[in-house]
């Protein structure tokens, strides 16, 4: 089984609004007259555009990318006249998003345990993320995941990521296993599951917010689940 880490084991990125309007909120008063949700609004939009055409190079230079996103977002309020928002700003809230990321980092309830489980059970593990080497290393062990693997696959240490072919080939490898007898597990339509799926895994999406497929997906999972622990045999839960 390959496993995702980041909004699969732990709660790391997920709810995006959520965490730019707690910020924007942080610095409503150097943001004044414009209102913390405008903002907040502005920038997450601007995020989503960077991100929906962003080298995979960005994914190991987060912290860049981020700055940059307030950066934009800031230009596209000055472009509507929402003038007054330095570039200084722009970075402080950038970094003070990526430092609130890390504070609220937690583990899903039950999934050290169903990754325990599934061990005992004889399952071979691989965790499967992408991102920056020291970041995420430093996740792996912050919340315990080493000893729990058979296999930890980083981008940033491996020099490719999802939905690289590579990434799944190698963890395979890795494991000793072939595509038909492989699940691979996460919350990434095209990483997770679109991706895994041309080479013959079997690809379960973890919808842990309960908000079902998009609308408009054309990507349809071999099976849904909200927790690890839908992994286990019923007896086992």
């Amino acid at each position: 089984m390959l496993i995702d880490m980041d909004d699969t084991i732990l709660s790391a990125y997920g709810r995006p609004e959520i965490a730019w309007n707690t910020i924007a909120a942080e610095f409503a008063e150097e943001l004044a007259p414009h209102s913390p949700r405008e903002v907040a609004g502005t920038i997450l939009s601007e995020a989503r555009k960077f991100w929906s055409t962003a080298e995979p190079v960005w994914r190991l230079q987060l912290h860049e990318a981020r700055q940059i996103t307030v950066k934009n977002g800031f230009a596209a309020l000055a472009a509507a006249g929402r003038t007054g928002l330095s570039e200084q700003l722009a970075i402080r809230i950038a970094d003070r998003f990526t430092a609130y990321r890390e504070e609220e980092t937690f583990v899903f309830p039950g999934a050290h345990d169903a990754i325990d489980a599934l061990k005992a059970l004889g399952v071979k593990l691989a965790l499967v993320t992408n991102g920056a080497a020291g970041i995420q290393r430093a996740k792996v062990e912050r919340f315990a995941l080493t000893h729990r693997f058979d296999h930890i696959q980083i981008e940033g240490e491996h020099g490719f990521g999802k939905p690289d072919e590579r990434a799944y080939l190698h963890a395979m490898r890795a494991l000793g296993v072939e595509a038909p007898d492989t699940w691979m597990v996460g919350d990434n339509l095209e990483w997770e599951v679109e991706a895994p799926q041309r080479l013959g895994i079997y690809a379960i999406w973890i919808d842990t917010h309960g908000e079902g497929l998009p609308p408009d997906a054309a990507i349809k999972p071999d099976r849904i689940i909200r927790s690890l622990t839908e992994l286990l045999p019923a007896e086992r839960r």
